[in-house]
């Protein structure tokens, strides 16, 4: 096998999805599925629509025409304002697009009609966490330019929060968010028929129990990705939390001070290094490094501790477990490691889905890893939950 590479487990991503689907249903809100952190791969989003989801949705319009290649015709929605540049793209590949300015929608209404195609729209609203929206106070105003417009369908209204200043789903600003869907109706005679509340940072307001009011829609990538609540990342109940581990191989391991010496100024990112005097340590050092992932959102196993990270090597404390050179490391890595290994080139992706034959994803394993190495045994084995990793022998 190769490394470093993610490992994506399909049967869990179909489980965490499928019951988050399934939660959701009796609160009125129906699931669009990210598939940006896995770069619009088919095979994701294909687990997505079997578990449930009907919409799929992206930031990039490149995810979006890998999937329609691969022959996905499910609806797609890009969630992120399109580029100018791109609107003729747009309207070819994505039902949806989310957006905030007038000249935009003017651009796809110009590319539709161009295209003989209409293109549907959703207005996003700025509701407190500054990263991108209309304010309030101006949504009937762009609302009625853009129902002017040809080769446009205005489909409803959305907003994000929790992303760049961590701004709370809450009763106040969902039922802000459903007024307004109900003030756009009563001034404009829009049907909304998208009131899209947020991402995977509202499932604590949306399965409390409080009144959802108008929203219908979610957009949910790392709670199935990861089976965490962004907002305090705590495992959501009865979800799988271990559906994606990141593989790396040792390339050096020695004992070494822990301890620096000589005159210390500035590292290659900037970053200060916590110089914490352990003695003599074993250390470790992986073929991975920021150019790949962050490594501040890796969890290593237990008892192995994270030193640092230059561009191209992650060193670790390995003191207390030893490793050979050429054995192997899996991490848990959060939602900013895994977008920067899934986007790295050097990063593997290896997609698991067990045979739907076996009874359980161990017995695939057995089946599929036959004649396979000890070390690649143990790998797979606690990926799969079943062994602790000990490379070292």
């Amino acid at each position: 096998m190769t490394a470093p590479r993610l490992v994506v487990d399909l049967d869990k991503i179909h489980f965490n999805a499928s019951t988050l689907v399934s939660r959701l249903r009796p609160q009125g809100i129906s699931v669009t599925g990210v598939t940006k952190a896995c770069m619009g791969d088919p095979r994701f989003a294909k687990t997505l629509l079997r578990a449930g989801v009907k919409t799929l949705g992206d930031s990039r319009i490149e995810n979006i025409e890998t999937m329609r290649a691969d022959g996905i015709t499910a609806p797609m929605t890009l969630m992120r304002s399109p580029m100018p540049s791109q609107v003729d793209r747009v309207v070819r590949h994505a039902d949806i697009s989310f957006n905030t300015e007038l000249d935009v929608v003017t651009a796809l209404s110009n590319a539709a009609g161009q295209a003989g195609r209409r293109h549907g729209v959703v207005l996003m609203i700025e509701l407190g966490d500054l990263r991108e929206g209309i304010m309030p106070e101006n949504l009937e105003e762009v609302a009625r330019k853009a129902l002017c417009l040809p080769n446009i369908d205005i489909r409803g209204i959305g907003t994000n929060l929790a992303c760049l200043s961590g701004v709370s789903p809450d009763s106040r600003n969902m039922g802000e968010l459903s007024r307004l869907a109900d003030v756009l109706e009563n001034a404009c005679g829009l049907v909304t028929s998208i009131v899209s509340g947020g991402n995977s940072s509202n499932l604590q307001w949306a399965l409390s129990g409080a009144d959802t009011v108008r929203i219908n829609d979610l957009r949910l990538g790392e709670a199935i990705l990861l089976g965490l609540d962004p907002l305090e990342r705590l495992p959501i109940a009865g979800l799988h939390t271990d559906a994606v581990s990141l593989v790396a191989e040792v390339i050096e391991s020695k004992v070494k001070p822990s301890q620096p010496w000589g005159k210390i100024e500035q590292t290659a990112f900037g970053y200060a290094l916590e110089n914490v005097d352990l003695g003599t340590i074993g250390q470790s050092i992986l073929a991975i490094g920021r150019q790949d992932i962050d490594p501040e959102g890796l969890t290593p196993p237990k008892g192995i501790r994270l030193l640092g990270a230059s561009s191209d090597h992650l060193m670790l404390d390995t003191s207390a477990h030893p490793v050979k050179v050429g054995s192997e490391i899996a991490f848990q890595p959060n939602y900013s490691a895994l977008l920067r290994a899934m986007t790295s080139p050097f990063v593997t992706k290896e997609f698991m889905e067990a045979d739907k034959e076996k009874s359980s994803p161990t017995d695939f394993f057995l089946h599929s890893h036959a004649g396979k190495n000890l070390r690649q045994w143990q790998y797979g084995l606690n990926c799969l939950g079943v062994v602790e990793t000990s490379f070292a022998k």
